[in-house]
């Protein structure tokens, strides 16, 4: 018999009878605690999982099947030149504008298909942390200085963070890195411009799916693209159904099929376009589904990432909710002013603090900036703000438990750690100049 796990699994029972046994139920802050849980829970599931989490569950699939090891290896491995893996890795915030957890599914499919663990990193810190949207609004609302600490934060933070967890992991790396170098270039089924051209199309549509409102400007050009986002999806939309018949080879009659249901929902909801952005996924799920080869690994894929992420960023959502509250501004079990008296000044606590509750909260994309501005408004310093900024979209407590499932909680921990004592550096530095 394993004790080891028989005792794992008996304090595990222990745990939650005690929970049980002495659960607060007479205190009104902890069953609003639970409501607020369940609040964010429910705000998560209506703004980001079909929109955000579905179209990068399907852009990691497309990795996973349609980017061959090779290509991976080429660009992010140990065959590239590390100035060059390590600079596309870090842009690719401006492209990708994700939140912390919607990053996820890319990183464990590039990291997967033999990236080295520094780009992979790289890729996983830039993704949301430098979204070109978000940094143009941080400077309009929140301050130029600090929009441009933020974007030199965000760039160098994922270059540094990257080349620290290669050098201290480099012994695991070499391993890997000496495999692949062995490792025969294999010629791609199809041409890599085909595969890009219907990467490109998926991205484009989670990034416009997803595109924010400006808040108070309504004659921006970012304002102008909210304003269409849904007419350039259509037409992202359009091209998606042509590249799944030409690229993909999937049957024409399946497409077709879905183009019309898509089409008839839009037409019946047009005051609702994510019934028929939903319908667009079905269809795309039965089309995979009766296909063979690899669309129908394409849909393999992209279901077996979203059954090792789906269940962690839910239960991570929930302790995030009951411990710091809802997206609404409902606090959470930990009490607002707690948080508001510790990151004032420029202390190396509140910047550390700063930079530790960034880390565990979860920030939708560009919610980051009212959050932060109303926590300057009552108090917080110009450097516990950035260690903010630079800690709290790239991390949340749901994003560390699914990176815990892809890398190991070593690894894991190391990279959190990074994050936090490099923002909280940075925050020192910001406050003692501004």
């Amino acid at each position: 018999m394993n004790w080891k796990e028989q005792y794992k699994s008996f304090l595990w029972i222990l745990g939650f009878f005690l929970f049980a046994y002495f659960m607060p139920l007479d205190s009104e802050n902890f069953r609003n605690a639970i409501i607020n849980a369940f609040e964010l829970t429910k705000w998560y599931a209506q703004e980001h999982v079909l929109l955000c989490l579905v179209p990068a569950f399907f852009i990691a699939g497309v990795i996973a099947v349609f980017i061959g090891q090779a290509s991976i290896v080429k660009y992010f491995g140990a065959k590239a030149k590390k100035w060059k893996a390590y600079l596309i890795a870090s842009i690719s915030g401006t492209i990708l504008a994700v939140c912390s957890c919607t990053v996820l599914p890319l990183f464990s499919s590039i990291h997967k298909k033999g990236a080295g663990l520094g780009p992979a990193i790289a890729f996983l810190y830039s993704g949301p942390a430098i979204n070109i949207l978000a940094i143009i609004l941080t400077a309009r609302i929140l301050g130029i200085e600090l929009g441009i600490a933020r974007v030199i934060g965000a760039v160098s933070f994922s270059i540094i963070i990257g080349l620290l967890m290669a050098f201290i992991f480099r012994k695991e790396e070499k391993e890997k890195e000496d495999n692949q170098l062995t490792m025969p270039d294999i010629e791609e089924a199809r041409p890599f411009w085909q595969t890009a051209i219907h990467f490109f199309i998926l991205v484009a549509i989670l990034v416009f799916v997803n595109w924010g409102k400006p808040v108070n400007d309504t004659n921006s050009f970012w304002y102008h693209i909210y304003a269409n986002k849904w007419f350039i999806t259509s037409l992202f939309g359009i091209a998606f159904a042509l590249s799944m018949i030409f690229i993909i080879k999937v049957k024409k009659v399946y497409v077709i099929l879905g183009a019309l249901g898509v089409v008839l929902s839009a037409l019946l909801f047009y005051d609702n376009p994510t019934i028929p952005f939903l319908v667009g996924v079905i269809a795309t799920t039965i089309a995979l589904t009766f296909s063979e080869d690899e669309p129908n690994q394409w849909l393999g894929e992209t279901w077996g990432f979203t059954k090792q992420i789906m269940p962690l960023l839910g239960a991570g959502v929930l302790i995030a909710g009951f411990l710091l509250g809802s997206a609404n501004g409902n606090g959470g079990i930990i009490p607002k002013n707690w948080i508001y008296t510790l990151v004032g000044g420029n202390s190396l606590f509140s910047n550390f603090f700063a930079s530790l509750t960034g880390a565990f909260m979860y920030f939708a994309t560009l919610t980051e900036i009212p959050i932060l501005q109303g926590l300057i408004n009552n108090g917080m310093g110009k450097g516990p703000a950035l260690a903010l900024l630079l800690a709290g979209p790239a991390l949340s407590l749901p994003n560390m438990l699914v990176i815990k499932s892809v890398i190991g909680i070593k690894k894991t921990v190391t990279y959190v750690s990074l994050v936090v004592i490099m923002a909280t550096i940075s925050g020192l530095i910001y406050g003692s100049l501004f």
